[in-house]
């Protein structure tokens, strides 16, 4: 019994594929897709702030920038429990 348990934890182990980490960082809102020898980006960084500052890293190498497209924007101050917001003064 334990035997065909063990065979079929293989089997499950052979057939599943890699896990796909996400690539993208959603603190940033531009990334560098570097190319190596294939069609697919070798790796992703995301961590540039604007496009000119991409575009200034990517210059000279096979690289690309684009938008993030899991860019959150930024933080929103939390307001704290039962605190109401500032009314205008007239």
């Amino acid at each position: 019994m334990r035997l065909k348990f063990t065979i079929i934890a293989a089997i499950g182990v052979g057939i599943a594929g890699p896990a796909a980490a996400q690539m993208y960082d959603p603190n940033y809102p531009v990334c560098m897709e570097v190319y190596g020898g294939r069609l697919t980006p070798e790796y992703i960084d995301c961590s540039f702030t604007s496009l000119p500052q991409c575009q200034a890293t990517a210059s000279g190498r096979s690289a690309t920038c684009s938008v993030n497209p899991f860019y959150k924007g930024p933080k929103k101050p939390t307001r704290e429990r039962g605190q109401r917001p500032r009314q205008p003064v007239n």
